[in-house]
């Protein structure tokens, strides 16, 4: 406790026993003990820029700055977080997905998005082969090149979907992105290659449309940076999200499932940010992998054939009534 000792101005009365104008007296007060942002940060596990992003939101109480520092109060709790409205496509998603609800929203999407996304990759499922497996788990009538590896990333290709739908306001991190490329390739002829890494990022270097991509020991490295990056928006835009699927893709993490796993993201991100979802179809094939070269010197060419997989969509949201 500190002694500080006060002394009352002429016009404020003072006890008779006093009689002089001025009275000094002591006052025992405690001594308000204060934080820097580091020492505030490395109190709670938090990164310094959240720290400083807290103070000058003004979310911690009797935090102020002198000069350039920021004082906290040492007693100070962490900020609550509150809890993402959830939009109203993904409420339906996960109410249908929940109740097993035939026929809806849910259920055309995890249809339309599973066979183009493998259709793209080269699957030789038709639609209708996709919807007998995701409705029965079954094949139905089948041709001799129908390949087992074609079904078994259908059906793992649902789970994904399944797997986003319950993790979708979750940051996305390295490991969820690992889960994602695992689920994709279990029980898959990859699978049982010793060099191909499932739920891993590759051991040996690719190249995607005759391009070179990250090499093995620099991906995790490029993964981080682009996450972290993407992970600090505070308001997630389309063209982000792009930005993100276009890296990603030239990083090229994965020995293989690198599209699927992209084009799931995108799916994931677009929940997440409460944009509209976009699937991209046959007819749009071309028209994406021309957005994707491109990127950074003609963007509009990637935006513009999303913008017209979200019109795709938005159809569906107006038929099913997804407000």
């Amino acid at each position: 406790m500190k002694k500080i000792r006060i002394f009352l101005p002429k016009h404020l009365p003072v006890s008779a026993k006093n009689s002089t104008f001025a009275a000094d007296f002591e006052l025992n007060l405690p001594i308000m003990e204060y934080l820097s942002v580091i020492q505030f940060a490395e109190k709670y596990g938090i990164s310094e820029r959240t720290a400083r992003n807290y103070c000058a939101a003004g979310k911690i109480d009797g935090a102020f700055l002198t000069g350039k520092t920021w004082n906290i109060p040492a007693d100070a709790d962490l900020p609550k977080k509150g809890k993402k409205k959830l939009s109203p496509l993904l409420t339906r998603l996960r109410e249908e997905k929940d109740s097993k609800l035939k026929g809806g929203i849910y259920h055309r999407t995890q249809i339309d998005l599973t066979y183009n996304s493998n259709y793209i990759e080269g699957s030789r499922l038709t639609k209708e082969q996709t919807r007998y497996i995701f409705e029965t788990n079954t094949l139905g009538v089948t041709t001799e090149d129908t390949s087992v590896d074609d079904i078994m990333e259908t059906v793992n290709h649902f789970r994904c979907i399944d797997y986003i739908i319950d993790h979708a306001m979750d940051k996305i991190t390295e490991a969820h992105i690992k889960t994602l490329h695992a689920i994709l390739k279990t029980n898959t002829s990859d699978s049982r290659k010793q060099w191909f890494a499932v739920g891993d990022y590759k051991r040996l270097p690719n190249e995607v449309g005759g391009q070179e991509t990250v090499a093995p020991k620099d991906v995790h490295r490029h993964m981080k940076a682009l996450l972290d990056d993407y992970n600090a928006l505070k308001q997630v835009t389309l063209d982000d999200i792009l930005n993100f699927h276009v890296s990603f893709e030239r990083i090229h993490p994965f020995q293989d499932g690198n599209g699927r796993v992209g084009r799931l993201l995108l799916f994931w991100q677009c929940l997440q940010s409460g944009q509209v979802p976009f699937i991209i179809t046959e007819d749009l094939r071309l028209f994406y992998y021309r957005g994707i070269q491109n990127w950074g010197q003609t963007n509009g060419y990637l935006r513009d054939t999303c913008l017209t997989a979200q019109d795709h969509y938005k159809v569906l949201l107006d038929y099913f009534k997804v407000l």
